[in-house]
């Protein structure tokens, strides 16, 4: 087993951005290169700007390239509790949104040529306990009704044709989602980025921000750039270069394993449709087949970004969780192993916008392949003054006295989820 992410491993090498001469000025500059920050960069380079991303790692380097790979309908949040949280008329913004977020994936790959395996497979929501089939059954009405939105309920009885395993109750489907190798889509994007001109940058941070008349003074440790904007792309990985939104945002671990190769037709077998899968529990499970007919499989098998010892200990609990599902493959080993870190806000609702002049959009909570590209898109039209649309706009972006930064409550946050879990 390799302790390193299956996409990453099975992607065509990106160039090295790395020690390139800092501009000494910049339209905007855009801190993180992962889906948001390059998605940005593309379309401000597009419209003319003279944009400049700051990646601490490498290009792609965080959860960007180590998801599973999902571009989803949808939000966290189902659409019946943001009927309740906000109402009709915002709950159908953001609905729309993710469906436009999706196409928004599906433009790109096509006019950028990314060779990233993008394709419509549909998602399917397992449930976990037959009292969960209620509350998708209550979900698949509620689209029918009020968005005209089709999905599909499959009753146990009818599991197989989705999934071969007894260990759920049923399930949505959802025909629309699509699934996508993360890391060739996220090095697709800078490359095409680079192409339309953008300044990408690997190994350097943003270390400080400096507000002043002409903007923002962006400080790393090669230098200062002057910046008109500054677009806080950071999610997960948000420090305290940014304070405001560092308090603000949780990073979650989530961790991923991916089978050897299984035979092609056994791999048809498990997920007929070829289907994104993840189920209706808190601590969930998701997972697919991978290109190459791997099962790929992840899920919070601890609530901690990743640390020495976090990933070995995740695989194992994940190869279980796996096996319970499909013990037809007890005897396939797992091949890699890798784990991510992603943001979370404290009302699990992504958040975008300006605050103190600095513009930011981050909290994706899993949802982030699609949500990210097109955010970052919409701000790149925002900043070059170009027609917009950010359905979180004008959201109270929430924060915690006793939080900042550090989240020393996670071991609680993962038993009372654990609980939840065996409660209902």
């Amino acid at each position: 087993m390799q302790f390193q992410s299956l996409w990453a491993a099975t992607a065509p090498e990106l160039e090295s951005f790395a020690n390139r001469a800092l501009p000494a000025r910049a339209d905007v500059v855009i801190i993180g290169g992962g889906y948001t920050g390059l998605s940005a960069a593309l379309q401000l380079a597009k419209l003319g700007a003279h944009v400049t991303v700051l990646e601490r790692e490498t290009l792609g380097w965080g959860a960007s390239s180590r998801n599973g790979g999902m571009a989803l309908t949808g939000h966290k949040h189902g659409v019946g509790e943001m009927l309740q949280t906000f109402g009709a008329a915002k709950t159908h913004d953001l609905w729309d949104a993710s469906l436009a977020a999706l196409e928004c994936v599906a433009t790109l790959v096509q006019t950028e040529n990314i060779d990233c395996d993008f394709a419509r497979r549909g998602h399917f929501e397992a449930a976990y306990k037959p009292k969960h089939m209620e509350y998708l059954r209550a979900a698949h009405e509620l689209l029918e009704r009020e968005f005209a939105y089709p999905t599909r309920i499959v009753p146990k009885s009818e599991l197989r044709n989705e999934l071969d395993t007894q260990f759920y109750h049923g399930g949505l489907v959802d025909e629309r989602s699509a699934g996508l190798h993360p890391a060739k889509y996220a090095r697709g994007l800078a490359r095409a980025a680079q192409r339309a001109g953008a300044d990408l940058h690997d190994g350097v941070a943003a270390e400080a921000l400096e507000k002043n008349g002409r903007g923002f003074t962006v400080k790393t440790a090669r230098g200062s750039i002057q910046a008109q904007n500054v677009f806080a792309a950071t999610n997960g990985y948000t420090s305290r270069a940014t304070p405001q939104l560092h308090k603000r945002i949780i990073p979650i671990g989530s961790y991923i394993i991916a089978t050897e190769p299984l035979d092609p037709q056994l791999a048809r077998q498990l997920i007929p449709h070829n289907r994104m899968i993840f189920d209706t529990k808190n601590f969930l499970y998701y997972f697919r087949r991978s290109p190459d007919d791997r099962i790929v499989f992840g899920g919070r098998a601890a609530f901690f970004p990743e640390k020495p010892g976090t990933v070995s200990e995740s695989a194992e609990i994940l190869r279980k969780g796996m096996l319970q599902i499909f013990p037809q493959i007890e005897n396939v080993p797992t091949a890699y192993a890798w784990g991510g870190t992603l943001g979370f806000t404290f009302d699990i609702f992504p958040h975008a916008g300006e605050m103190d002049g600095l513009y930011y959009a981050m909290g994706y909570a899993g949802h982030g392949v699609a949500l990210a590209t097109y955010l970052g898109q919409q701000f790149a039209n925002r900043l070059a003054g170009k027609t917009w649309h950010n359905p979180f706009e004008g959201m109270t972006f929430p924060t915690n006295p006793l939080y900042w930064g550090k989240p020393w409550f996670l071991p609680f946050a993962a038993l009372y989820y654990r609980f939840m879990d065996w409660l209902y």
